[in-house]
């Protein structure tokens, strides 16, 4: 067993954080007998230290997961029972959202409201959303022939390994989990396995470990005893996994990265093309994989766009701690991500573009980038290719229609994209023009989890949230079954195969029936109807 610790935030928030991996709904620590030290990226203060799982924990966790699939505890339970597991634990996370917001804003830096009002909010919603989709995973009846009948089930796929996010459509299909925490934040996720426990989830049915991408993360996506991978990550580490994941055939639902567009026409309303666009790319501090991180003006408008930016982000950004009301603008979430983002700040000055704001950390302690601007860029710069994952924004200008759109999808990513005009048939024209799975028309980065989440080209494949989901987690299994002998009678129960007596004539009249055009049906022997009722399972 591993112990919880007792800690005490910033914001006088005290709890019992988990410490070990949680596997079978129990806390135990890890075979590797390595640990992830956790840090404050506010004032790079150690937070914590928790196991950090090797190959070894990786088997067992999956091992948990798959006899957990196969245990009548999780498998013999109903549709509507999943479902009210999933209410409960939406319940749980309302009940402790003060507790889990403090910890995820203590552990990356994101301001605390936004974290309550925002993500806790979401994770709420999420859950329940998914526990109401539970019992309404339907398959299809389909007609081939009179003497024919087929039908299709849509099955839960197994084991998979995913990220948090994922976890509400993934146990609304019937699917065992092991699920890998992010290693700069593994925190609230672990906090997550204690809810889970309480809400009665039989044990194994979500695993929960900790670890390095390049350990844990490498052994499960290798893993053959793991069935279906949904990651949300870089394409580079995307397309590792994919790569790793053929090993098996996994099916894989990959979410990686952006460089999303977001165009500003001449026609657009400006005052909220400035506030969208700053939204856009300065929410989150900027690590957020939609978000709008190249801006198309239009040039008839380019100037006046540019000071109306830059005064609207100066106006709107106070940096500080993650604890504090006043805080907009927090660090990043680690060291190396800080490092980054500053060194395309030099690249962009060496190929030509002009430092409207920001470009520096912005305080002496923590892991603060300032809002960076860059103006008259080109696409062929390396800020304006590559995902930076930070406050970042390049801007340039187009000339007409068709120039915005070029340069709009001159690149290799696809996953948002943001549109600013009055015209409302110039803005879905646009619309409909853009490769993207997500597309903005006069705001950025709306989400809502009744809506299908997902990218083009290199920005991943499958589609999370909203009923889409559901097809991402399970997998669809078509039966035909021949219904009549060649005399026309009923041969055997299309769902259950079970043999029946041919010779109506030696039946008592309990044992068969004519319907309303004649026809003569008969019971199948053995149903547990006992020939009592008019039985769907052994009459056609």
């Amino acid at each position: 067993m591993a112990e919880p610790i007792t800690l005490t935030a910033p914001n006088n928030t005290s709890y019992s954080q988990p410490t070990g991996l949680f596997i079978n709904n129990e806390f135990v620590a890890a075979k590797s007998g390595e640990a992830i030290e956790t840090i404050n990226p506010f004032d790079e203060s150690p937070i914590a230290k928790v196991a950090a799982a090797g190959p070894e924990d990786v088997d067992v966790a999956v091992a948990a997961a798959r006899a957990a699939f196969k245990n009548q505890a999780w498998r013999g339970l109903s549709a509507a029972d999943r479902g009210a597991l999933l209410y409960k634990l939406s319940e749980l996370c309302e009940r402790d959202k003060h507790v889990l917001a403090t910890i995820d804003a203590w552990d990356n830096g994101k301001p605390y409201q936004v974290a309550l009002d925002e993500d806790l909010a979401e994770t709420v919603a999420v859950f329940k959303y998914y526990g109401g989709w539970a019992d309404k995973i339907y398959g299809q009846t389909i007609e081939t022939s009179d003497a024919k009948l087929a039908y299709t089930r849509h099955e839960p796929i197994g084991n998979p390994y995913m990220a948090a996010w994922k976890l509400g459509p993934a146990l609304a299909c019937g699917n065992t989990v092991v699920l890998k925490a992010a290693e700069q934040t593994p925190l609230s996720v672990l906090y997550l396995g204690t809810l889970i426990k309480e809400a009665g989830f039989p044990p194994g049915v979500v695993n929960i470990i900790n670890g390095y991408g390049r350990t844990a993360g490498a052994a499960l996506a290798e893993h053959l005893g793991v069935d279906k991978i949904a990651f949300t990550g870089s394409t580079a580490t995307g397309k590792a996994i994919m790569k790793a994941a053929s090993v098996n055939l996994k099916n894989i639902t990959l979410e990686t990265g952006g460089k999303s567009p977001l165009i500003v026409f001449d026609d657009a309303d400006l005052d909220q093309a400035v506030k969208w666009s700053h939204v856009g790319i300065m929410g989150g501090m900027g690590q957020v994989c939609t978000s709008t991180s190249r801006i198309y003006v239009q040039d008839t408008i380019y100037d006046k766009f540019l000071d109306r930016f830059k005064e609207y982000t100066v106006e709107n950004t106070t940096s500080g701690s993650q604890f504090d009301e006043k805080t907009t603008h927090g660090p990043q979430i680690s060291k190396a991500q800080q490092e980054k983002i500053l060194s395309y700040v030099e690249s962009a000055k060496s190929e030509g573009g002009r430092l409207l704001l920001g470009g520096k950390p912005g305080a002496e302690k923590g892991y603060f980038v300032e809002p960076t601007i860059f103006a008259d860029t080109k696409n062929h710069m390396k800020a304006v290719r590559e995902e930076i994952f930070g406050p970042f924004v390049v801007i340039q200008s187009f000339s007409s229609d068709e120039d915005a759109i070029e340069k709009a999808n001159d690149t290799e990513y696809g996953l948002g994209a943001a549109v600013f005009s009055r015209d409302i048939v110039r803005a879905h024209k646009a619309a409909a023009a853009i490769e993207a799975g997500m597309v903005w028309i006069n705001s950025s980065q709306d989400s809502h989890f009744g809506i299908p989440f997902g990218g083009y080209k290199q920005s991943g494949i499958g589609r999370e949230l909203g009923q889409y989901a559901l097809s991402a987690y399970t997998q669809v299994k078509a039966v035909h079954a021949e219904v009549r002998n060649k005399n026309g009678r009923l041969r055997q129960c299309a769902l259950s195969g079970s043999e029946i007596v041919e010779e109506l004539e030696s039946q008592t009249s309990r044992d068969s029936f004519k319907g309303q055009d004649g026809t003569e049906y008969a019971f199948i022997e053995g149903c547990y109807c006992g020939g009592l009722t008019i039985c769907p399972e052994c009459w056609l």
